[in-house]
């Protein structure tokens, strides 16, 4: 009966993988064709919103609780191990800012559609059960794996690129000064160069996950952060070309000084 359950637990995770690469796929390829309905260019259409504030929290609050709950769990045999802990350790550690921290550092912020609210909460849960339940039950890293280069380089990969992000989420949020309306050019940090730091720092930290806990879950997860993001990007990077004369021409849309 256990062997049963752990063959269809593994079937399970397999499919997740294929999906969020199928997924990743489709949104890179539906984003070539027109841009992503958030922020200043969701459509009017997009009538059904949610409070930017409360759109994220709740979004982002899967893939919190969930390795929370994996934690909790008696019957999560591979927490036992250091390389599993950490692993999953830093997955929390994004969604802990992500949900708890940033959606109360928004001032303001553009109402989310609804629709895109829904799906991003349904691949926070099943990224969340991923990722978490990977590292809980089925992952096994040998007694070094902490010293491994791998590990070290994504580790160190993974706390570079969130803080780009966290610092790049704060240019974002002081552009404007109180009474101002209206967007502004981002200047500082990596925005010298991307219009998209903020992405190219979340991209570059969960490639960091990935390598270092050197899984097809972990890989999956950053390859659908990159087709997701990347659209993303292309759109914001169109969008100031459109409204801002002087918007610096040499600036790439998401990756320094190549894209």
């Amino acid at each position: 009966m256990a062997t049963a359950t752990a063959v269809a637990e593994e079937r399970l995770l397999s499919a997740l993988v294929y999906l969020q690469c199928a997924a990743g796929c489709l949104i890179l390829g539906v984003n070539q064709q027109r841009n992503s309905p958030y922020g200043r260019q969701a459509t009017p259409r997009c009538r059904l919103r949610v409070p930017a504030r409360v759109a994220w929290a709740v979004q982002e609050l899967p893939s919190l609780a969930l390795p929370l709950y994996q934690c909790a769990s008696e019957s999560a045999p591979r927490l036992r191990d250091a390389p599993n802990c950490i692993l999953l350790a830093m997955f929390l550690v994004h969604y802990v800012q992500r949900s708890l921290i940033y959606p109360f550092l928004i001032r303001g912020g553009t109402p989310m559609p609804l629709f895109s609210c829904i799906l991003a909460t349904m691949f926070c849960t099943g990224n969340g059960y991923l990722q978490s339940r990977y590292l809980s039950h089925c992952a096994v890293y040998a007694d070094d794996w902490l010293r491994d280069p791998r590990f070290l380089m994504g580790f160190g990969l993974w706390l570079m690129g969130m803080l780009i992000n966290i610092h790049s989420d704060h240019i974002l949020r002081n552009l404007r000064k109180p009474g101002d309306t209206g967007y502004k050019i981002p200047r500082g940090g990596l925005f010298e160069y991307v219009t998209a730091a903020n992405y190219f720092g979340e991209i570059v930290e969960w490639g960091g996950y990935a390598l270092a806990s050197w899984s097809v879950e972990g890989a999956a997860f950053a390859f659908f952060t990159f087709c997701f993001l990347c659209g993303r990007a292309k759109g914001h990077h169109q969008w100031y070309l459109q409204n801002f004369e002087e918007y610096p021409k040499f600036r790439k849309i998401l990756i320094p000084f190549l894209f």
